[in-house]
């Protein structure tokens, strides 16, 4: 995904760490980087939007139950493979 403007960090970096940004993962560094791209970028906003959506509800509905690491990255896997697929 691309809005077609130029940025210092691409959309599709900031949406491969989006999650990441969500979860308080990132350093410093490239939160301000996400947080300067979200700023200019109405469709990776959107994206981030619906994105925190889908991690409060699940925090919500399924917060109680302890989730096995490797599913978390299993899932990740699977989201990059999707996204690179959708940008060929």
């Amino acid at each position: 995904m691309s809005c077609g403007n130029p940025h210092d960090t691409d959309c599709r970096d900031v949406l491969e760490m989006v999650y990441s940004y969500i979860d308080g993962e990132l350093d410093e560094g490239d939160c301000v980087d996400i947080r300067v791209h979200l700023d200019e970028c109405g469709p990776c906003l959107a994206e981030y939007g619906l994105e925190e959506a889908v991690k409060r509800l699940i925090a919500r509905h399924c917060g109680c139950d302890p989730v096995p690491a490797d599913l978390r990255a299993k899932v990740l896997t699977r989201i990059q493979q999707v996204r690179a697929e959708l940008a060929e």
